[in-house]
């Protein structure tokens, strides 16, 4: 370990030198390169692009890979207007010249651990890309497009040399399309999206109490009757796998049991621990329906579905689920009270590690390797399993030291609205942490969640994207790779990229303005929404307001998005002014305030004519006192003097009465004027 950490700590200052000096610093215009590769060396010169640019893959050829660099030649046509002559990407010997050469020695595999390094050059004479494998080729042509920037007389690529591997091998994003159902569009432009940040497992959360959204034709009455008739044919996910397959992404399913396992029982009750007639849920949280995991016809059943479900994804994982089983129903069972004492299990957490042995037997007949959340971890379990961690970091490690591979999603939690800093700032192995080899190569990576029970396919993409960039490049940089405004500064360019690749997370927030205010002008209504963000984690559930799976998600809290950038620059100003009272900073402070109080009788006014405004009427008048109050704040602080006591008295009042979130959203500006008071009052 002590020389791999040398190794480790002396690419480490390579990169940190690389990027201080490179990355951050291009002049006349920055990188914008995310993940950050692991090596950038960056010469002087331009390589200026123009309709003659061709791109050729020489010596081996995969068709995936020529249909990916075709993709790459469309997408940058597309970006600079530019008019190629060529139409597809081949490796035809007819091409002479080409601009971009692509190489690369075999074809990839999708399986954990592939080689994904790279190798790409810019000079005078071209572009060349090299790989080990295909999919290596796919992650340099998706950094190729990144560093696409231009000047006044054209669009170019800076002369650059960049060698790139990833840290992680397993860097996931979930989907659930069980609890508000995400159609199949929706999966394919998020692969597509995990392609251009360089994330390689897609995970697909297929059952649950609200849902279950999967095929069957072994028992089609899972489909059928617990889907409300929203579920992924078996031909819909063939095609999942193969496009993803075709951007080096890898998908593997999820069947969670043997808890919220409500939506199974709707066809099926004879799975139960309780009998009775079951429905669809359609409200959220944990419940009690659970698998009765002592008959033997509950594991005929499972060994019938998870054969199906084996052959139809190749990957080698499988996820079990296994989180948040609800012992009630066990418990009032006498059939099952009895089973426990005649097999000597103290507690239903023995009764379910005795379920997980046997579903571990029906998966590895089928090849697969069990995947499962923190609570399948028993003693009684073997070490060829794979620990999802959603609990924390200590349950992470620890199950690394006993032998466990292991992946990370706690602090990836995507619906829980939380800051891009945080999850940026969120390692699976934290850059202080020094580890044993062995412990160190069972941690895997991690995956983004993201959770649907707060979400549609209308405002999904707006949860994912663009703070799941950053995690990708978590999981793909190195640890040492942690300057949060830089990441910041990058990541708002990668967002308008990522809409080249159709999804809608800029897009649709226009749309949901647009109907929430009738038609009418959005722009006053955007100067508010701008600067609001939900709630966090799941206060929504506790705000006076009963979220089911058929609610209204179209209100101001469902168009506002996390991590609001208005909000965020506009406190950072404030930190930045209270630092150097610099002229520029301050000056832009009073433009917005500006801005703000020009807008705010037109916005209160479009509140008034529209109901499903009016609950974030008390926000409204919140940005116009902030608008009307701040400035003499900021002019003190500009001026090194103290503000007059009837103001500041003012200010703290307004901070008192006003941090109710209304209508389940938080004005986030409000953070500066505490920064302010504090500055005044520590």
């Amino acid at each position: 370990m002590k020389n791999h950490l040398k190794s480790y700590l002396t690419s480490v200052l390579f990169v940190t030198i690389l990027i201080s000096g490179v990355v951050m610093a291009q002049s006349p215009s920055d990188l914008n390169l995310m993940p950050v590769p692991r090596e950038v060396k960056l010469q002087d010169g331009k390589f200026k692009l123009d309709p003659s640019l061709k791109m050729k893959i020489e010596g081996k050829i995969t068709p995936r890979l020529a249909k990916y660099a075709t993709g790459v030649l469309r997408r940058l046509s597309g970006r600079t207007g530019l008019f190629f002559l060529q139409d597809n990407v081949s490796g035809a010997d007819s091409l002479v010249n080409p601009v971009v050469r692509i190489s690369f020695e075999r074809e990839g595999e999708l399986k954990v651990g592939e080689d994904e390094s790279y190798k790409l050059t810019v000079t005078e004479t071209g572009i060349k890309l090299t790989a080990v494998t295909d999919f290596g080729a796919m992650r340099g042509l998706e950094t190729l497009l990144q560093l696409v920037t231009n000047d006044n007389e054209g669009f170019y690529l800076p002369f650059v040399t960049i060698n790139d591997l990833p840290f992680y091998k397993w860097r996931g994003l979930m989907i659930d399309p069980c609890r508000h159902w995400m159609p199949l569009e929706m999966v394919l432009r998020n692969i597509d999206g995990m392609a251009a940040v360089k994330m390689n497992v897609l995970h697909l959360h297929l059952s649950e109490d609200q849902g279950f959204r999967i095929e069957s034709k072994v028992f089609p009455r899972l489909h059928e009757m617990g889907s409300d008739g929203n579920y992924f044919t078996q031909e819909q996910i063939k095609h999942i796998i193969a496009y993803a397959g075709d951007r080096g992404i890898r998908v593997y399913p999820e069947f969670d049991v043997p808890g919220h396992t409500t939506a199974w029982f709707v066809g099926h009750p004879e799975l139960s621990s309780k009998p009775g007639q079951y429905k669809i849920e359609r409200n959220w949280g944990i419940f009690g329906p659970v698998m009765d995991p002592t008959k033997e016809s509950t594991y005929e059943f499972l060994d019938k579905l998870f054969t199906e479900m084996a052959g139809l994804f190749p990957d080698e994982y499988f996820h079990i689920g296994g989180d948040e089983v609800k012992s009630d129903h066990w418990k009032e069972s006498i059939e099952i009270q009895e089973f426990m004492k005649k097999n000597n299990y103290k507690d239903e957490h023995q009764l379910q590690a005795y379920f997980n042995t046997r579903i571990l037997k029906i998966l590895e007949k089928n090849n697969k390797k069990m995947v499962g959340w923190d609570e399948i971890l028993q003693p009684e379990m073997p070490k060829n399993i794979v620990i999802h961690s959603w609990r924390g970091k200590k349950a992470l490690l620890q199950a690394s030291k006993d032998g466990y591979q292991v992946i990370l999603s706690n602090g990836y939690y995507i619906d829980l609205i939380q800051s891009t800093a945080f999850h940026y700032l969120n390692h699976p192995i934290s850059p202080d942490t020094v580890l044993p080899q062995s412990q160190a190569d069972n941690i895997l990576g991690g995956e983004a969640t993201m959770w649907a029970e707060l979400v549609t396919n209308e405002n999904v993409d707006s949860r994912i994207w663009p703070r799941t960039a950053a995690i990708a490049e978590r999981f793909w940089s190195h640890n040492s790779v942690n300057n949060v405004q830089d990441m910041y500064r990058r990541i708002g360019k990668i967002s308008l990229q990522l809409e080249e690749v159709g999804l809608l997370h800029e897009k649709n927030y226009l749309m949901m303005l647009r109907r929430l205010t009738g038609g009418e002008d959005v722009n006053p209504l955007k100067m508010l929404v701008d600067v609001l963000e939900p709630v966090k984690e799941y206060k929504r559930h506790r705000l006076g307001v009963k979220y089911t799976q058929y609610s209204p998600y179209t209100r101001v809290v469902d168009a506002a998005r996390p991590d609001a950038e208005t909000a965020r620059k506009f406190n950072e100003m404030i930190e930045s002014l209270i630092k150097s009272r610099g002229k520029s900073t301050y000056d832009a402070l009073i433009q917005q305030l500006n801005t703000w109080q020009a807008g705010s009788k037109e916005l209160l006014a479009l509140i008034d004519r529209k109901p499903i405004l009016k609950e974030i009427r008390p926000h409204a008048g919140n940005l116009e006192a902030i608008s009307k109050l701040t400035p003499k704040l900021l002019e003190a602080v500009y001026s090194a003097n103290k503000p007059d006591a009837t103001t500041l008295t003012e200010v703290q009042a307004l901070l008192k009465a006003h941090t109710t979130p209304y209508g389940q959203a938080e004005l986030m500006i409000l953070k500066g004027l505490e920064t302010l008071v504090k500055h005044y009052n520590p």
